[in-house]
């Protein structure tokens, strides 16, 4: 029996489509609401990793769950239930084709770009004399062209967004205020946690109704970067690298052995033992992100758990 969970081809009932993304797979039931499976997929630089992270789709699901808990005051969510470690159940929305990309410190793409000579990102001005993971005067918003699976997201102005009519004026002035408001209860929820939310990405939808929610992950290792507060100005001071908690290091593992999603490149070799090390730095990224012990689910038949699970659920 697989210990983790790659691919999923269920036919539940009123279902009337099943699209996958590179991370989860999502199932449109009746057209009112969907089921999205966060698979154990690692995706980085765009492309999907051969071998899967085992816990890693519950990780994720559970902080992205736990997260819209703690930001609903806020920002209205799609989420209904939770039915399964790995699943969450929510109402069917149209999604933005954008990405909220939203970073309070230069670091990641951010960093790379600015010591690649550029000083603007999405429209937005960096200022001069920054060291990688400075943090900046403001938190800057550098969104991205949602790209489909095995494509690029790429980078996108404000006005870009506007000028091509990919999300109308009103709607965006929403978006952008729904992210700052996020990303600063984030902050605040990172804080009591030891931990600073460096940058994070956050995806949205309409309802049928129009209304604007929140969709997909928030928070998670995946979508954000973190750092450890404790130490941070002293590293920045004598020139250290950041203590980090997301999944930089798995790209920084991946351009050390030359990959970087480019064409031509060839995903290197990750054996056994480099997958466990990946598992366990997830756990560690959840129990530091939620403030909660880690429960793993039982994988001994993880297909048939989420099947059993998610009919169970729609009745």
């Amino acid at each position: 029996m697989s210990k983790t969970i790659i691919d999923t081809n269920f036919i539940f009932p009123n279902q009337k489509s099943l699209y996958k993304g590179k991370v989860r797979e999502v199932y449109n039931i009746n057209d009112e609401q969907l089921v999205m499976v966060a698979t154990d997929r690692l995706s980085a630089f765009d492309v999907v990793m051969p071998k899967g992270i085992p816990y890693k789709g519950q990780i994720l699901n559970q902080i992205a769950t736990k997260m819209m808990a703690e930001t609903e005051d806020l920002v209205p969510n799609w989420l209904v239930a939770t039915p399964d470690p790995n699943v969450a159940v929510g109402y069917l929305c149209d999604p933005f084709k954008v990405e909220m990309v939203i970073r309070g410190y230069m670091s990641g793409h951010a960093a790379r770009e600015y010591k690649a000579g550029k000083r603007m990102l999405c429209g937005v001005v960096m200022p001069e004399g920054m060291t990688e993971n400075d943090k900046f005067p403001r938190p800057i918003i550098t969104p991205a062209t949602k790209a489909e699976m095995g494509d690029h997201d790429e980078d996108i102005s404000r006005e870009d967004i506007l000028a091509k009519g990919i999300v109308s004026e009103e709607d965006y002035v929403v978006l952008e205020d729904y992210t700052r408001k996020l990303f600063q209860r984030g902050t605040e929820i990172a804080a009591e946690r030891g931990l600073i939310l460096v940058d994070t990405k956050y995806e949205f939808g309409k309802t049928k109704d129009g209304k604007i929610v929140l969709i997909d992950e928030i928070h998670t290792p995946d979508s954000s970067r973190y750092f450890y507060a404790d130490g941070y100005q002293e590293r920045q001071d004598s020139g250290e690298a950041q203590r980090q908690l997301s999944k930089e290091f798995v790209r920084q593992w991946l351009i050390a052995n030359d990959f970087q999603g480019l064409e031509g490149q060839t995903v290197p070799f990750m054996s056994d033992e480099y997958i466990e090390t990946v598992s366990e730095r997830y756990i560690e990224l959840y129990e530091n992100i939620t403030g909660d012990t880690f429960v793993k689910g039982d994988v001994s038949d993880i297909q048939n758990r989420i099947e059993a699970n998610v009919l169970s659920y729609l009745g």
